[in-house]
């Protein structure tokens, strides 16, 4: 069943329930329907490991083998089975002396396999927590404010400088500030999923993320007012250190699983020999974050743009193209465990179906909100690789204008599928919608990162302009058309940075 209808929506907009009427368009109507198919409350948010994911997996290879596409998974089929490992906190109870925070709420903890269950451990507020600045936080929880600001301490160099001083733990505070991409509260469920063989990430102290309106009742009594050091750390200015007179006390109850989970991936051949070699991938995220923490009584997180729709969106041009094909072989590739830190895409990588050297390409669809016109695109890559002239020529034959990442401290370009294949020297690329600063589309998309982003609000009923919507759809079928057709490869440009990508 639909969610209940939320909000009164201009009609150049849509209405996804029985009143809302659909694109007009046939292309972008079928595109949406299976879209809706995708994320729709039956889906249950496709998360990494679960049964619906298994059930969504199932419909993408069947799509995909009634598109006429052949299997490019394992043992001839259509899915590539990527083992992981799974760590969740199962319950938490966390307090400042008496006082509780809710968790997920008000603090959040990514656990790791060494994780202390239970503390009991004073409480020191050191600002930025530049390393040098610390004094003696030996066994204490260290509260920090997250900025993001240039010149100032990053999150690495703060859990450096804490986790060498001797911390028992360390307490950042979600920064507000951050306008780019505002915190979002409550979080889904605190779980860290890693790909089974490897390590997880040990960040060898223990870490949480502190909703700034928590921070009241961590200081209380220290004789320092919550809001003044939150607009202070905020705006970038001096900062205090002191010690609190409570105690910050938790436990938590772990558990630990193994997972797996498909990539979907299908095959169309090339019709030029000669470029057999030199396949392109066409790819988005099939998983979401699935049941979670709920939100305004909704505890679905659909993912519809992130990234059902784009997954959809593969499927429609596997449908549109199957007959003629293209020039070069395309692999479309629905990959899982992105929302958990890009397992599927990092798997896939390092256990190519097709052979890692063939690989010419990736164009991946993540990221994507089609909200608002669609006037000027983020290229990722713009300036790295040949894709970007590519994609800078579609975009100019629609009227649409292309830029570079604007906002380059949100490190979107390494947190999409996109980034292993960069990693490996495969020229890759992904968009984000853009906007002019001060503009009603720069609103619109600042309001979906507090409203829809990782949250159950991201779902069917959901406003979406249909004409950008389109927009985007017919940007992505000429580009692969091109990418796929043209006479020369994908190529690095020469000096590129990201060619030797580290990781």
């Amino acid at each position: 069943m639909l969610k209940p209808f939320r909000a009164v929506i201009p009609l150049c907009l849509f209405l996804t329930g029985a009143s809302r009427p659909l694109p007009v368009d046939p292309d972008t109507r079928a595109w949406w329907a299976t879209t809706a198919a995708l994320s729709g409350d039956a889906m249950a948010g496709r998360d990494t490991g679960s049964a619906a994911y298994e059930r969504a997996a199932t419909m993408v290879a069947a799509r995909f083998a009634a598109a006429g596409l052949a299997p490019a998974g394992e043992n001839g089929s259509y899915f590539q089975r990527v083992p992981m490992q799974a760590l969740s906190i199962e319950q938490a109870t966390v307090r400042i002396d008496s006082r509780p925070l809710r968790f997920l709420h008000d603090i959040m903890a990514n656990p790791y396999p060494s994780m202390p269950t239970r503390f009991d451990a004073a409480i020191a507020y050191r600002g930025y927590c530049a390393a040098g600045t610390l004094g003696d936080v030996r066994g204490k929880v260290v509260i920090c404010h997250g900025t993001h600001r240039a010149g100032l301490p990053t999150d690495a160099d703060r859990a450096a400088a804490v986790k060498t001083a001797g911390a028992m733990a360390l307490v950042t505070i979600a920064d507000p500030g951050f306008a780019v991409e505002p915190p979002r509260w409550p979080f889904a469920y605190a779980r860290t999923v890693w790909l089974r063989g490897s390590a997880p990430e040990a960040p060898g102290i223990a870490r949480f993320i502190l909703n700034a309106d928590a921070l009241g009742r961590m200081i209380a009594g220290a004789g320092h007012d919550a809001a003044q050091l939150i607009a202070a750390g905020s705006a970038g200015a001096r900062l205090p250190a002191f010690d609190t007179p409570g105690r910050f006390r938790a436990d938590f109850r772990l558990a630990e699983r193994a997972i797996s989970a498909p990539n979907v991936l299908a095959r169309l051949p090339g019709t030029d020999a000669a470029l057999a070699a030199q396949t392109i991938v066409l790819s988005a995220h099939l998983d979401g974050y699935g049941p979670g923490e709920p939100v305004a009584g909704d505890r679905i997180y659909n993912g519809t743009l992130d990234d059902a729709a784009y997954v959809a969106l593969l499927i429609r041009l596997a449908e549109r193209r199957h007959q003629s094909g293209f020039r070069r072989p395309v692999v479309f590739a629905a990959f899982t465990g992105e929302e958990k830190g890009l397992l599927g895409a990092r798997w896939f990588v390092a256990h190519p179906t097709v052979p890692i050297a063939d690989i010419a390409a990736d164009i991946n669809l993540d990221q994507l909100r089609p909200i608002f016109p669609l006037r000027l695109l983020t290229v990722h890559a713009l300036t790295d690789t040949t894709l970007g002239d590519d994609a800078r020529a579609v975009a100019a034959g629609m009227q649409i204008a292309v830029q570079p990442d604007p906002e380059p401290e949100r490190n979107l370009l390494r947190r999409a599928d996109q980034w292993p294949f960069l990693q490996a020297g495969i020229p890759a690329t992904a968009f984000v919608f853009g906007y002019r600063p001060g503009t009603e589309s720069e609103r619109i998309y600042r309001r979906w990162y507090k409203t829809g982003y990782h949250k159950p609000q991201d779902d069917l009923d959901q406003p979406i302009d249909w004409q950008a919507a389109a927009d985007f759809n017919r940007f992505f079928y000429t580009l692969a058309a091109r990418v796929a057709d043209q006479p020369t490869a994908p190529a690095w440009k020469p000096g590129s940075p990201l060619r030797a990508a580290p990781s």
